[in-house]
């Protein structure tokens, strides 16, 4: 099978099993409902689900036993874009190229839709009968997505990036809150993916996790990139939105040139990250260049 097959396949199963776990519009409260499915099956790359698959794809894990983390990963995420667009924080009015969540309903409707959606990740993860784990596994899953999504990751990072607004940042600065607001969640993905391998050991934990943690930072670092160079139609969100909003970038740090540079660098640590493993990780390597060639 091609990767790009493979890709294909995973991308189907992810929003295949979402539409499943996603409660209808049928069901009271329907204009809630509505706005979780508008949110969630709206297009993406899904990225994160994808990590999670093919980490699995690493480890013969049956991928029917990833659906429920790869769709619990996925729900974080779009929750995380719902409250980042609202006027309190970044004030988007698009989001993969549509109007966002807020903008369609409205702000009350969007707060709620993020806090459903962040509890149903939780509730996938704890009642998934796919999962061929034992206990103690699927709660190492759930702590894993909580801390990844808590104060002590992404809305960590949020809170940082919220409060360095205006400010000067260090390099290292910006980086820390990019290992939190972007990184802890690819990270994570990556994790649920080899948790649900039960024999997984933890010297290829630690590889795996060093590979997220170089390709999250990298993918950042490629976002800022395209707040640039392109354009608000191919990137399906307002371009230029962290210039507007006075945001410190890589960009803004290193230049262009800077920025680039160290994105390819961050991407060859990942690759060296995963030479134990044999050709069965080249899906992760071709997600490793992907995301420092992606155009949005």
């Amino acid at each position: 099978m091609s990767l790009k097959n493979l890709i294909t396949i995973y991308q189907q199963r992810v929003n295949t099993a979402l539409d499943t776990w996603l409660p209808t519009a049928a069901i009271q409260p329907t204009r809630l409902h509505e706005a979780m499915r508008y949110v969630v099956l709206n297009g993406g790359k899904r990225i994160r689900p994808l990590l999670v698959y093919l980490t699995g794809h690493i480890l013969n894990v049956n991928p029917t036993s990833l659906d429920g983390p790869a769709c619990a990963v996925e729900l974080i995420h779009a929750y995380s874009l719902v409250h980042d667009d609202l006027p309190a924080m970044d004030n988007d009015d698009l989001r993969r190229g549509k109007p966002t969540c807020h903008k369609a309903f409205d702000e009350v409707t969007a707060i709620l839709v993020g806090d459903a959606l962040q509890t149903l990740a939780f509730y996938i993860l704890s009642h998934d009968s796919a999962l061929p784990i034992t206990a103690q596994s699927r709660l190492a899953m759930i702590n894993t997505l909580a801390l990844a999504s808590g104060s002590r990751g992404m809305v960590g990072g949020q809170a940082i990036d919220m409060e360095s607004v205006s400010q000067s940042l260090t390099v290292a600065e910006l980086e820390n809150m990019h290992i939190h607001k972007t990184g802890a969640l690819i990270r994570a993905s990556v994790k649920l993916g080899a948790l649900a391998y039960p024999a997984i050991d933890n010297d290829w934990l630690a590889k795996l996790d060093h590979y997220a943690k170089c390709i999250g930072l990298a993918f950042q670092i490629q976002d800022d990139i395209l707040d640039i160079e392109a354009n608000t139609e191919i990137l399906g969100k307002s371009q230029g939105a962290d210039i507007a909003n006075n945001k410190v970038t890589y960009p803004a740090l290193l230049g262009l040139r800077g920025a680039k540079q160290m994105a390819t660098e961050l991407i060859e640590q990942a690759l060296v990250s995963l030479s134990d493993f044999d050709d069965k990780a080249d899906p992760l390597r071709w997600m490793a260049n992907y995301i420092i060639t992606r155009a949005y």
